[in-house]
């Protein structure tokens, strides 16, 4: 025997660990891409598709946990995790990790917010994708909110993208999409649209 205390993941840990790293920290998301805490398992929690976030299997009510819990994800790979500087666990996310609920035009910005209070404008380092069902030709779209993780963009946000759409040239292809801190989108081939 060692002598290592062997510690369990959980909720209450990681809420600990996160509240502790927020206070010692300054504003803004945590540097969870410079911690590099030992793995210790996965915990049970999922992401609904719809924004929804779970504990054993009982939706977690409170919205500051929830935020708390948003601010320590991070993805490498295909896999999703809750970082603090002490521990590092699994979690499932259904689709995207954060779902993009509103936007504004400021501007020529497109400024974006999401389920859990993260806003920024889409542009080079917040770019949209619409990624299209290869059976039903149904769009997903998503715009990215930091390092690797996405937001899927709700359908009523995406719809009131398409009215704003216009076209463009893009390798030879007139496509139809939209267009946020000088960069264009692209949604759909034009020819596409009905």
């Amino acid at each position: 025997m060692t002598g290592q205390k062997i510690v369990t993941p959980s909720a209450e840990s990681l809420a600990s660990s996160a509240m502790a790293a927020a206070k010692e920290g300054k504003r803004g998301a945590p540097p969870v891409h410079l911690w590099n805490p030992p793995f210790c398992g996965d915990i049970d929690m999922r992401i609904a598709r719809d924004g929804t976030w779970f504990y054993m299997g009982t939706p977690i009510g409170r919205e500051g946990l929830v935020k708390l819990f948003a601010s320590i994800i991070r993805r490498d790979g295909d896999d999703f995790f809750l970082v603090t500087p002490v521990e590092k666990v699994g979690i499932i996310v259904d689709d995207a990790p954060f779902v993009a609920i509103d936007f504004d035009r400021v501007g020529n910005n497109l400024r974006f917010i999401t389920n859990v209070g993260d806003s920024f404008d889409a542009g080079p380092d917040h770019p949209i994708r619409v990624v299209r069902d290869p059976k039903t030709g149904e769009p997903s779209p998503y715009v990215v909110v930091r390092t690797n993780l996405e937001a899927l963009i709700d359908r009523k946000s995406f719809y009131r993208l398409v009215d704003l759409g216009e076209e463009d040239l893009i390798d030879d292809v007139i496509w139809f999409g939209v267009r946020s801190g000088g960069v264009f989108f692209p949604i759909i081939p034009a020819a596409e649209l009905v």
